[in-house]
């Protein structure tokens, strides 16, 4: 399990220099044959890997019931995202890595629900897997943002 957790930070830092690299109105925008945009993917791998950790371990997340609603399976954005919440975003994507890693080496994620992921429809049974998983949907995303930006730019 270190590697993935080697891996998630490095992931994620390729989700900061895309936010740093675009205007707030990019971030924002849905082009034409999408149904999202590049924050709210960005906002949805920081809740999927709370609610697939933590939530799914029985212990409390670090993001809001509200961030988590609107970013969650099968949510939309619902309007503009604002600077600030880009920025609340853009720390979460690391304080949580960061707490995650530390939690996992104080081996607090003793219990696990099992949860079959609609992605792939494999069955996560205990927190490994689900970090495995966790790393893979964030691959996912990151490729789904590339070919945002990418749109954005033609």
């Amino acid at each position: 399990m270190h590697f993935t957790l080697e891996v998630l930070p490095k992931t994620r830092k390729s989700f900061i220099k895309i936010i740093e690299s675009i205007s707030l109105d990019d971030l924002n925008k849905i082009p034409k044959g999408f149904n999202n945009n590049i924050i709210w993917n960005i906002g949805h791998i920081v809740v999927s890997q709370q609610l697939l950790a933590y939530k799914l371990s029985g212990l409390p997340m670090v993001v809001s019931d509200e961030l988590v609603d609107k970013y969650r399976k099968d949510s939309k954005p619902e309007g503009a995202v604002t600077q600030e919440e880009v920025n609340e975003i853009k720390d979460l994507l690391f304080t949580t890595i960061d707490k995650t890693k530390d939690d996992y080496s104080n081996n607090i994620f003793k219990n696990y629900n099992e949860y079959t992921v609609s992605t792939t429809g494999n069955t996560l049974t205990n927190i490994d897997e689900a970090f495995e998983f966790i790393l893979f949907h964030e691959g996912i995303h990151l490729g789904y943002v590339l070919a945002l930006l990418r749109t954005l730019k033609n």
